[in-house]
């Protein structure tokens, strides 16, 4: 809406005089004057000068940051303060100081008060204290410590702020002097880069970082890829709306900012990523009033609670969350660890591991609480007190990751000796590390030969593992495992197993046997598993016929009814029906699926299958076609 003079030109581009113009939003409202104007926006401003609601009328509806937090639409913001390590002269904090208060007056105070010399030559002589180069230094070695310590516990990127384009490639400068191999002249190589404007009268050291729209979009997306070595940009003011990368879990900021540019500069660092606890501001210029003032507009409006915490409050609740993981272990002396060689101390995890599996419940409230404390911990690093419980927290997780471990999907089937060594070894604590040579299956009481479940050796260690619970967990897991690669091959018989293995961790949990019966019922349905394996070629059927054949007899009236030859026959028939008319992509063509089923009801049917089963036998052989699909377009 504000005017402002141009220069009014003739045809031929001369300038003839002076002429006043406004931005669009006037030219509509004077083109609409009975139009309704409906803003959305995530920074709404409030000043004098600049009012959405003046514009646009009250609030309609909104969702602020402290219930985006909540939803877990975002993550939450922390906040940690380095002033103290950062020095800045006294002159220089009170230009801070000065410039903080000029930048809450309005804009037409601020025209008033100072002249736009006066106003450029106090911003130039701040520019000049904070780009100092002793404060550069100071800056860039802290930059640089911090990070690394912040990756060490979570992988990701982060923003540095700086004041001027000038200060930005000095600090370039510097971080890689500390840091030649984050260097490359490549733009699609290199760890750090600097993201700026450029302009014709920028010196040597400036314009080496000149860019064109289309590399700085190709930087945008190596940003954005979390796997590319690309973790570090330097801005002003590039990149710092509208610009998400959610692996994003640092923002160093080295400028004075206040108001809804703050609140969208922080906004780069809230954004969900896998298990990213929350978005860290580091601040070297003293901007936590500035930032609590933004924080309270854009989240009072209608939230509750706190959207940003500060370190000191992340810590306290850190250390919280770590006497309540180190009481899970009373009257365990997990202490021993960390004065144990290599071998004693993977012993030590498998007994710490037996100790929590031993408790009610244990198992998923560790993992719960060494979560929390997992999250809250990688955003009260590098603080003092976090870096001194680092190593009892990687205890903690080296346990958890364990007792995860089982529970997550298998990288590896029947049979898969060098994959699961390779699974054990992914659980093992980072400080297990030396030049002692340890073999994992030896320190957890297993041999290593034959891997294999259905392996009698191996069910034999099983049932001789001195840790009871872990012997329970590995065969669990394993069993489990076993039973889903089956699934494809046999429907219903894997189904069965499944339900008898459910059945026994169930009975387990129940305390109506113990862990030692439990590993018993377990290997006996290891055993039963060998046995079935060996049907399929007593039978005289393959694997594809012995499937059909388990889908057919399932139930018990068709067992009664008809003598097994017939029912074995009956299984030939449907695998050689159904295999002639499975095309490739049968499974997604519904005419084909139809065709299908009519042939599957007419020749149980013709073979006597009892009516009332027809539907479900039908069905479950469709099942188990659909399973087989691929190997069935093969087979033709």
């Amino acid at each position: 809406f504000k005017a402002k003079t141009i220069d009014a030109k003739d045809d031929d581009g001369n300038v003839i005089g002076k002429k006043i113009v406004y931005g669009f939003a006037k030219y509509m409202r004077d083109a609409l004057p009975n139009a309704s104007y409906l803003g959305f926006t995530g920074t709404p401003i409030e000043n004098t000068d600049v009012n959405t609601p003046a514009v646009f009328g009250n609030y309609v509806d909104i969702y602020d940051i402290s219930q985006a937090i909540e939803d877990g639409a975002t993550v939450r913001i922390y906040y940690e303060s380095r002033l103290a390590r950062i020095s800045l002269s006294n002159e220089g904090k009170k230009l801070v100081s000065d410039l903080d208060d000029e930048l809450d007056q309005d804009e037409d105070v601020r025209a008033n008060d100072y002249s736009p010399q006066q106003a450029k030559a106090k911003w130039t002589q701040l520019e000049a204290l904070i780009g100092s180069e002793d404060r550069i230094k100071q800056v860039a070695h802290d930059i640089i410590s911090h990070f690394e310590q912040r990756q060490e516990v979570f992988e990701g990127k982060a923003m540095i702020v700086a004041m001027s384009r000038r200060i930005a490639a000095d600090l370039y400068k510097e971080i890689i002097n500390i840091k030649p191999e984050w260097h490359n002249d490549d733009l699609k190589k290199g760890v750090i880069k600097v993201v700026m404007t450029s302009a014709s009268s920028d010196g040597p050291e400036i314009s080496k970082h000149h860019t064109t729209k289309d590399q700085r979009r190709a930087l945008a997306e190596r940003m954005k890829d979390p796997e590319d070595e690309l973790k570090l940009v330097i801005v002003r003011d590039m990149w710092l709306t509208g610009f998400d990368v959610p692996s994003m879990h640092t923002l160093y900021i080295d400028k004075p900012m206040k108001g809804h540019n703050l609140m969208q500069a922080i906004a780069r660092v809230n954004r969900v990523y896998k298990d990213k606890p929350g978005g860290l501001v580091v601040d070297y210029l003293g901007i936590a009033s500035d930032l609590k003032k933004a924080l309270s507009f854009y989240s009072d409006s209608g939230g509750k609670g706190d959207p940003a915490i500060a370190q000191e409050k992340a810590v306290q609740i850190m250390l919280e969350k770590l006497e309540v993981v180190s009481q899970m272990f009373h009257g365990f002396a997990y202490e021993e660890y960390f004065e144990s060689d290599t071998g004693k101390k993977l012993s030590l995890i498998l007994a710490a591991e037996e100790h929590i599996l031993g408790l009610e419940n244990g198992k998923k409230r560790y993992i719960n609480e060494v979560t929390a404390l997992s999250q809250v911990f990688s955003i009260a690093i590098p603080h003092e007190q976090a870096m001194d419980v680092k190593d009892e927290v990687s205890l903690f997780q080296a346990v958890k990751s364990r007792l995860a471990k089982f529970d997550s999907p298998s990288p590896f089937g029947r049979g898969g000796g060098e994959a699961f060594e390779t699974a054990i070894r992914q659980v093992i604590d980072k400080a297990l590390v030396s030049e002692q040579v340890i073999d994992v299956f030896d320190a957890a009481g297993i041999k290593k030969p034959d891997i294999s479940i259905l392996s009698e050796d191996f069910l034999l260690e099983v049932k001789n593992m001195e840790h009871k619970n872990i012997a329970l967990e590995v065969l669990k897991k394993l069993l489990n495992d076993e039973i889903k690669t089956r699934t494809k091959k046999n429907l219903i018989q894997s189904k069965s197993l499944m339900e008898m293995l459910e059945k026994s961790i169930t009975k387990y949990h129940n305390k109506i046997i113990t862990a030692a019966e439990v590993i018993e019922e377990l290997i006996q349905l290891s055993k039963e598993i060998q046995e079935m394996d060996k049907e399929p070629q007593a039978m005289g059927l393959s694997d594809f016929e012995y499937a059909f054949y388990t889908a057919i007899a399932y139930n018990n009236s068709a067992r009664e009814l008809m003598e097994k030859d017939k029912l074995r026959e009956l299984a030939i028939v449907l695998f050689e029906k159904v295999k002639a008319n499975a095309s490739i992509d049968w499974t997604i063509k519904e005419s084909v699926k139809a065709k299908l089923k009519v042939i599957v009801k007419r020749t149980l049917r013709q073979f006597g299958y009892p009516p009332d089963m027809q539907k479900l036998a039908t069905e479950t052989v469709l099942k188990q076609a659909e399973l087989l699909a691929e190997e069935l377009a093969h087979e033709q």
